[in-house]
């Protein structure tokens, strides 16, 4: 199955995407997140039922998790990216975190501020937990997973990287900095998460073109590894590490400006794109 998120009413409402259109499930994003894994049949059931629908084209898109209680991320996943960076390989996931302030839509201007000098894109598959976790196995950890989508781990190099002590938090945690969607689709219909190809397009330009096969560490390590200090809870996000192709490993760097556009596409889950606007 696949889900959206939209504004209506002064509310954001949750959509289930048929081949009719999108299809008003009658709860909110917050309680279907909360359900996770355990609400996916009463959603089966509208597909199987005449069910008035939505022109997708005509919704404003929300993000399609609007409010996870964790955004975890994993720094430095994949083989090569970690080569051109000119860094080791590491021996264990690194995590990381963003904040609420960070989600955004698909479609959705992120603000460019007059602090940023190095902006930097980073398309990444992004895991939506679908029940609690603690302490669960890697052969265990993908039956917890929910669903996946698009994401775009937008960093700002200078304040992540030149400051003193390296501000991570600064880095990468600005308004808007943590796109994604446009969809969630359901694990069973993704299927082997290492199995996927990830691209990204700056202003149209391909720039990363990889396959989830080159994460260092698998989604299902990740998802293990983080379950060991921290309970997991279903709508929880983890954002998976970008592969090679971004301008911080590029020789002559030019960073990003007010009105590039980023476009990111993983395996089923559609396209995700952003634009830098004046803030």
């Amino acid at each position: 199955m696949r889900f959206l998120t939209y504004y209506a009413e002064d509310t954001i409402k949750l959509g289930l995407v048929s081949e009719e259109g999108v299809i008003e499930t009658g709860i909110t994003p917050h309680e279907f997140y909360r359900a996770g894994n355990a609400g996916l049949d009463a959603m089966r059931v509208l597909l199987d039922k005449p069910s008035q629908t939505i022109s997708e084209d005509s919704l404003k898109l929300a993000p399609v998790v609007p409010h996870p209680s964790k955004i975890i991320c994993v720094g430095l996943n994949y083989r090569k990216h970690a080569a051109e960076s000119g860094m080791a390989e590491p021996s264990s996931p690194v995590l990381f975190s963003k904040f609420n302030n960070a989600i955004a839509a698909h479609n959705e201007g992120i603000p460019f501020s007059s602090e940023y000098k190095q902006v930097d894109y980073e398309a990444e598959l992004v895991v939506v937990m679908g029940k609690e976790a603690k302490n669960v196995s890697e052969a265990d950890a993908l039956d917890y997973v929910l669903g996946y989508c698009n994401g775009d781990d937008l960093s700002e190099r200078a304040l992540q990287l030149q400051m003193p002590g390296g501000q991570w938090l600064l880095g990468k945690t600005p308004d808007k900095f943590m796109p994604i969607g446009p969809y969630l689709v359901t694990a069973d219909e993704v299927g082997d998460p290492q199995d996927m190809s990830i691209k990204g397009w700056l202003n149209g330009e391909l720039r990363q073109d990889s396959h989830t096969s080159d994460m260092i560490f698998t989604v299902a390590e990740a998802i293990a590894f983080a379950s060991r200090f921290m309970t997991l809870y279903s709508g929880d996000i983890i954002s998976t590490g970008t592969p090679e192709g971004v301008i911080l490993g590029m020789a002559e760097k030019q960073w990003m400006q007010v009105g590039d556009e980023y476009t990111v596409e993983i395996g089923n889950l559609g396209r995700l794109t952003n634009k830098l606007v004046a803030g």
